[in-house]
């Protein structure tokens, strides 16, 4: 057990971690926005269909959608239940496993992203994409696989 006490942030980690937090958020709330005025969806909506239509025939295991979006099983299935009753994806049985089920694109939902994808890239062009250097882009690329890779480390750890 560490009896030196925490290791506060100092002045310039402080400002890094309260930057990433708000430029997070703030990329979160406007992406957001956007998709819900503009298009009628939320970001996981957005991030349900695109998923789908991704794939040759617009159709995905639950769980396989599930892992891809990091969401639990319940939460993921509260959401596509809400979707199927918009029109915008629908479920079926496994054929291979019939406990499992697939996820679906409708041809609303199809309708819906062909429509939103551009405009959403056209956001995060706007945002972020356009306005840092391609270096900028390298790095932050760099340090999303990083971090990324360092959870996956932590959160296997017996």
């Amino acid at each position: 057990m560490d009896t030196d006490g925490p290791r506060w942030l100092d002045e310039r980690e402080q400002r890094a971690w309260r930057g990433l937090m708000a430029m997070q958020d703030g990329l979160s709330e406007y992406i957001e926005r956007q998709l819900r005025t503009r298009c009628g969806l939320s970001s996981a909506d957005y991030q349900v269909l695109a998923h789908l239509s991704e794939t040759p025939e617009g159709r995905l295991r639950s769980m396989d959608l599930g892992r891809a979006m990091r969401w639990e099983k319940s939460r993921l299935s509260q959401h596509l239940t809400r979707m199927e009753k918009r029109g915008l994806v629908h479920r079926e049985r496994c054929q291979t496993d019939q406990r499992g089920a697939v996820v679906v694109i409708t041809d609303q939902g199809r309708t819906l992203i062909d429509a939103a994808a551009p405009l959403h890239v056209a956001d995060v062009r706007n945002a972020l994409i356009d306005h840092i250097t391609p270096e900028q882009l390298d790095l932050l690329s760099e340090l999303g696989d990083q971090v990324q890779a360092r959870l996956a480390e932590i959160e296997h750890k017996p």
